[in-house]
């Protein structure tokens, strides 16, 4: 079972998403929050696997909480995405490297929220159908904070192939394709590099591979 808190100031954005949530045989919505100091004091007690978090809340907002949560070692295996109003919301970007495992806009398909929830829970970066790479790749390119040298060294020239491809939003079985190798195989490489540069999630690997150089904007391979 998939245990989900939900951190929004709107009752009905809330209610809409424990409705279709709870409606699945293997999701379970433990908890609610309409500002983000519930939401980390939620988060803190129930240990959720998944929080579909706001952007914009009273008290603290879903960056701040967000910063918190991932910062937190004990707290290490609970997955954030952001809920955004509109797909070009400035703070997109800034939430992955906060530590959010992706976004979605609010009024995303039902399916498409689904796929969400149980993707983070699987590792996978989520990135809202409408933002496209390009879009992935102007937040990147503001970034100020370049990953050390000395962690890239450590990655073998295959890991940092696999690295660059997963920076251009390649997915396991898009990269085994490209490599020929199996889908196996490159989940391994990318699990072995997200341990090797300390990555929370498939998402802070793609920060990294911006930030590093190792893919530039505009590049969609």
């Amino acid at each position: 079972m998939i245990r989900v808190l939900l951190a929004d100031d709107q009752s009905l954005v809330r209610a809409g998403f424990r409705a279709l949530l709870d409606a699945q045989p293997d999701i379970e919505v433990v908890a609610e929050a309409a500002d983000g100091e519930e939401a980390v004091r939620s988060i803190r007690e129930l240990r959720p696997d998944v929080v579909l978090m706001d952007i914009r809340m009273p008290l603290r907002d879903g960056l701040a909480a967000t910063r918190e949560v991932t910062g937190d070692p004990e707290l290490h295996d609970v997955k954030v995405v952001m809920l955004t109003t509109f797909e070009l919301d400035e703070y997109v970007f800034e939430a992955i490297r906060s530590g959010a495992s992706g976004f979605l806009v609010k009024d995303t398909e039902p399916e498409e929220l689904l796929r969400a929830v149980r993707a983070v829970v699987d590792g996978d970066a989520l990135l809202s159908p409408g933002v496209t790479r390009r879009l992935i790749a102007e937040f990147a390119a503001r970034s100020k904070e370049p990953a050390a040298a000395a962690e890239m060294a450590r990655l073998t020239e295959r890991e940092r192939e696999v690295m660059a491809l997963v920076g251009i939003g390649l997915s396991n079985e898009e990269i085994a394709r490209r490599l020929v190798v199996s889908p196996l195989t490159a989940k391994t490489h990318v699990s072995r590099t997200m341990v090797k540069l300390g990555a929370r999630d498939r998402a802070q690997l793609v920060v990294l591979a911006y930030e590093s150089g190792l893919v530039r904007p505009g590049w969609l391979g």
